[in-house]
């Protein structure tokens, strides 16, 4: 069990490696090219689309077709919106260009969703029985692969810079077919196949703890994306930083955010019901998140600010412990109200309310940068974390959440 662990865990950290440096260069590209916040934000329509189906089609396939099958299916997927991408021919109109990158990020969105659902599902199937290993398994995981995406910010600048566009999507594309062949030699097939839901109905018939912690995802990685995925870059290079300046500190702001995650069970309590402690905790890491925001946003509307970047950069930093050790919390969570049988149909469920929660962020981060700059965007923000943080306070507490979604 813990061969077929960490065999998954390194396929997922070299897909996410590739999936942070696209992110990057594509940002930073078409930035460089004229394209405004609204329509940068436009690009990652797709990708985040495509996501919340291939996340609630990705668990419903893990579990008919194992693991193994989805994470390369995932892996093919990308492959080929890296190759399409690089297809992209810079004597097409706008139009065309925007259309063209929309359809090849929206084949990476599905690739990159199907992937994670399939990669965390593989944690419930291959941890023992306990909270204590599940907790401390589904936190290494989840930091570990948001350091690797850190490091693929950083990668995504440093190929722009020396590589160019296209002659990087290739690298990329190389790389992901080491990791699929790999792949394919070394997992079992049948690791993760259980029995699937038959209808529809059934697949999105959760626990109330499913669904309340699904969305309390929605609001908590929007609250993120809204700054995060196009505003703060872009007002980054806006205030005179170069482009592997910008993906340089997003990759170690990453990398910090993803170690904090691998050590969050340090900063959480334990109980033995793997709730009754857990619940709280979440509560209050919740509340501190949603106050960074709300204070940055007013230390931005001082008067004789002379490097409001600063103020930025160093608010990201404190932005990052509380959420990491929330993001930690919910992914361990979801997997102890999951049901042991359609555990990847719970995950998929879960993951598609977080694409959902991007797809929002990502769409407000454009337009209210645009409206009103980076101010704008860390208001949308506190508002969005309000709101996860109450819903955390109707999180079933009791083993009883567990009982009633094995039953289901």
């Amino acid at each position: 069990m813990v061969r077929n662990y960490v065999i998954v865990t390194a396929s997922y950290w070299g897909f996410t490696l590739v999936d942070g440096a696209l992110r990057m260069l594509v940002l930073l590209h078409f930035f460089r090219l004229g394209y405004t916040p609204f329509t940068l934000a436009f690009l990652f329509l797709l990708y985040e689309m495509a996501g919340i189906g291939a996340n609630l089609g990705g668990g419903w396939l893990a579990s008919r077709f194992g693991i193994p099958r989805m994470l390369a299916t995932g892996q093919i997927l990308q492959i080929a919106g890296l190759i399409m991408l690089s297809m992209l021919d810079p004597g097409w109109s706008a139009a065309a260009s925007v259309v063209w990158v929309v359809i090849a990020q929206g084949i990476a969105g599905i690739a990159k969703d199907v992937t994670k659902t399939a990669s965390k599902s593989a944690i419930k199937a291959t941890s023992a029985e306990g909270s204590g290993q599940l907790f401390r398994w589904v936190a290494w995981f989840t930091g570990s692969k948001n350091a690797m995406k850190g490091i693929g910010f950083f990668v995504g600048g440093l190929l722009l810079e020396v590589a160019g566009f296209r002659q990087a999507l290739w690298l990329m594309a190389g790389l992901l077919g080491v990791i699929f062949i790999a792949g394919l030699v070394s997992l079992p097939t049948q690791l993760g196949k259980a029995k699937s839901s038959k209808s529809i109905r059934e697949l999105f018939s959760k626990s109330r703890g499913v669904n309340l912690l699904a969305a309390a995802r929605i609001f908590m990685f929007g609250a993120r994306d809204v700054w995060f995925v196009v505003g703060l870059p872009v007002f980054l290079y806006a205030n005179g930083w170069r482009f592997l300046e910008v993906g340089g500190f997003l990759a170690l702001w990453t990398i910090g955010y993803g170690g904090v995650q691998a050590l969050a069970p340090s900063f959480v309590t334990r109980s033995k019901d793997g709730l009754s402690r857990e619940i709280p905790a979440a509560r209050l890491w919740a509340g501190l998140l949603a106050a960074v925001p709300i204070v940055l946003a007013a230390l931005l509307q001082m008067p004789g600010l002379d490097r409001p970047d600063l103020i930025v950069v160093i608010g990201l930093a404190l932005f990052g412990l509380p959420f990491a050790v929330n993001s930690s919390l919910h992914s361990y969570l979801i997997l102890a109200y999951a049901g042991s049988e359609k555990a990847a149909e719970d995950v998929g469920f879960y993951y598609a309310a977080n694409a959902a929660g991007r797809l929002m962020g990502i769409l407000l981060s454009g337009l209210l940068y645009q409206l009103g700059g980076i101010t704008a965007c860390l208001i949308g923000s506190a508002v969005m974390l309000v709101i996860c943080w109450l819903t955390t306070f109707v999180l079933p507490v009791s083993q009883a959440a567990r009982v009633e979604q094995r039953m289901a």
